[in-house]
């Protein structure tokens, strides 16, 4: 899916809420060839990005790849060295932060602590010359969206970090924003309530048809929350697409290695297929050939009875993850590969069991000195 292919989702329409009354389909967002450079240091390389009306993209990249940058420019928190940056068709390069319309929330929930949090809410509205009694009921719609009505005369000290991130959320709504800012909100909190609160996130996002930029590391997050996600690494944009494309069909071994958990092995290439000990398994695109190293998806590895229908392994680990397991195995020479497998079939420690593959289009890379680890799980882009 495009930006261009989007179509701007149905809104609920309500009268009991000012934000849902007044929820539009959305504000597109393009960024043209947008460069930043830190002295003599380039850290985005003329990035381009379509987002469409009421889209959710999320900017996912190991630190350093540039993510926030391009966030803070897309803000107006960081002027760009070159490009553009065009909201509802109209370019905002050169306007200030507090007139492009937009609501951020940050990884810091930069709340006044002196402030009830009614008010904290309030404050934007404040600012912009709304009236008392309007910027309550306003406020109190924004609290009401997230959850805390019932919390609107506490400080932000007598509230947990959770609660803390989500007034930050209202707070960022009460002015119906054209765009919703997010920069790692959910980084600082433990993991229940960052699931809690990612998908508290999406709900009021789909509710509410605003147009959302979130940027993280986590790879479950994107994944779980994203209409498309971007990709970057070393800042340039490696692949934008949906996170079922991401996953089942990344555009680079970069892509691979980042996103989802894989586990590296010995292969070499021949026409269109990539052989793996005794598999032959159909490439997902490439002009290599000869020895690479193959991308294994732990859900496309399975153990087998029969010890002449694959490949001999040794088990090193295995881990109980609910409804499936997850086991790590040695080859015999000397390869670990990660099996995905139902919770109830047990291995221990040092058993020899045989692994096989199914033929599901691999990702590969020119195979290397090998002095790398032989698994990824969804480290660095390389």
């Amino acid at each position: 899916m495009t930006a261009a292919d989007a179509v701007p989702r149905p809104l609920p329409r309500t009268t009991d809420n000012v934000l849902l009354a007044e929820a539009g389909s959305g504000t597109p967002v393009r960024l043209e060839g947008i460069v930043k450079e830190f002295g003599a240091t380039r850290v985005l390389h003329g990035v381009d990005l379509d987002i469409a009306p009421g889209e959710f993209v999320s900017l996912l990249g190991p630190s350093g790849c540039g993510k926030t940058t391009l966030l803070r420019i897309l803000a107006g928190l960081e002027q760009a060295t070159g490009g553009a940056v065009l909201l509802g068709g109209r370019d905002v390069s050169a306007v200030p932060t507090n007139r492009r319309d937009i609501g951020m929330v940050f990884q810091s929930y930069s709340l006044f602590p002196h402030l009830r949090v009614a008010d904290n809410t309030a404050f934007g509205l404040r600012r912009r010359g709304v009236g008392r009694t309007d910027a309550a009921r306003r406020a109190a719609d924004a609290l009401d969206l997230v959850g805390l009505g019932h919390l609107a005369e506490r400080y932000p000290h007598e509230l947990s970090g959770g609660q803390q991130q989500r007034v930050a959320l209202a707070r960022a709504l009460v002015t119906e924003p054209r765009v919703l800012l997010l920069d790692e909100p959910l980084s600082a909190l433990d993991a229940k309530v960052r699931v809690q609160l990612r998908d508290e996130i999406r709900r009021i996002q789909l509710r509410l048809g605003i147009t959302t930029v979130f940027v993280t590391h986590d790879q479950e997050e994107a994944l779980a929350v994203s209409d498309r996600i971007a990709v970057m690494n070393a800042g340039r944009i490696e692949q934008i697409g949906t996170p079922e494309e991401l996953y089942q069909r990344p555009a680079s071994p970069a892509v691979a290695a980042f996103v989802g958990v894989s586990s590296l092995v010995p292969g070499v290439v021949a026409g269109d297929v990539v052989h793996v000990w005794d598999f032959d398994l159909p490439l997902q695109t490439t002009t290599l050939d000869g020895p690479v190293e193959v991308f294994l998806r732990p859900e496309h590895v399975r153990l087998v009875r029969s010890p002449d229908a694959g490949t001999r392994a040794e088990v090193q680990e295995s881990t109980f993850l609910g409804s499936f397991r997850r086991t790590l195995v040695r080859t015999t020479d000397g390869v670990f590969v990660q099996v995905q497998h139902p919770a109830d079939e047990r291995v221990e420690y040092a058993d020899v069991v045989t692994i096989a593959i199914d033929p599901h289009p691999v990702a590969v890379r020119p195979a290397p000195g090998r002095s790398e680890p032989s698994v990824r799980t969804g480290g660095p882009l390389a």
